[in-house]
């Protein structure tokens, strides 16, 4: 093959490729959750996170131990579509949030415990 050969072919496949996604060919980004749980007690808490899709699949499952004063992050890549659910459970307590990753690409949440009650808050920071 000629190098102008070459070049061209070249230049077509990356015009295509790039003209795909901007009309939306490509395919969906996965949407993903940003989770802070908030130890605002006295003393330290164990907590498991679990997040799962409608469809039954288990995005993250995990267990940490969150000191006094402290937050831990969690960042979970989940699918494209369809409700998700954060579960966030202490030894007797228990914080829960939900999205449609069809409709938000990004979801921050906060689950903020202390020794009487737990606060959930959670927002789509960019919609899809």
């Amino acid at each position: 093959m000629h190098r102008r050969e070459l070049l061209t072919a070249t230049v077509a496949t990356a015009t295509a490729v790039g003209a795909a996604g901007c009309l939306g060919l490509g395919g969906t980004d996965p949407g993903r959750l940003d989770l802070t749980v908030r130890n605002d007690g006295d003393d330290p808490v164990d907590v498991d996170v679990v997040v799962e899709g409608d469809d039954g699949t288990t995005y993250e499952e995990t267990s940490d131990r969150v000191d006094a004063g402290v937050a831990r992050a969690f960042e979970v890549v989940v699918g494209e579509t369809g409700r998700h659910e954060a579960v966030v459970t202490g030894a007797d307590w228990e914080g829960r949030l939900a999205w449609d990753a069809g409709v938000c690409a990004l979801y921050d949440g906060t689950v903020a415990v202390d020794g009487e009650s737990v606060e959930v808050a959670g927002e789509c920071v960019d919609p899809r």
